[in-house]
């Protein structure tokens, strides 16, 4: 009987994976997207992949910080215009968790022009798709990303930042 669940398990874990509601993960990094230009950076801190969080020194710590260098760039007359986040990418298995990739566009603001910045978020699930933290990928690399996530899933691969002018 054991056997037999085991192999329903092993056949069965590649659906579970597939059967992961994109619209999900796509509404809470909106959320925490939207709370970026609202300045709400206790709702920022909440969404951010929990060992990032521990590693800032906390949530407290973590949004002062964010709240410090939002401060920096409007004194430098630095600001974000809107924040837009695509739809979510393949899903895939690492360890107990899923990851998968968001595209995401910034928009900004300054002294210089306004510019879009295109890069990607991880999104990550420990509870099977239910909620989902994020690390936003600007120039990270995979091996960057397993120094915060040591079963980063090789197979994912993380396009590098893009950023252009706009009129």
């Amino acid at each position: 009987m054991k056997n037999l669940f085991k192999l329903l398990i092993i056949i069965l874990s590649p659906l579970a994976l597939h059967a992961q509601n994109p619209v999900v993960v796509k509404q809470q990094a909106t959320l925490m997207a939207q709370s970026m230009t609202k300045g709400d950076y206790k709702t920022i801190v909440s969404y951010t992949y929990p060992k990032a969080v521990q590693m800032a020194g906390g949530k407290e710590k973590m949004a002062d910080m964010i709240g410090t260098a939002m401060q920096q760039m409007k004194t430098a007359g630095i600001s974000f215009e809107n924040i837009t986040v695509g739809t979510p990418g393949k899903f895939y298995k690492a360890g107990k968790e899923i990851h998968c990739l968001l595209p995401e566009t910034i928009i900004m603001a300054s002294p210089k022009g306004r510019m879009a910045m295109h890069s990607n978020l991880l999104a990550v699930s420990g509870d099977g798709g239910k909620n989902w933290s994020f690390l936003d990928m600007n120039n990270s690399t995979a091996d960057k990303v397993r120094q915060l996530i040591p079963n980063f899933n090789p197979a994912m691969k993380i396009p590098p930042a893009t950023t252009e002018p706009l009129q």
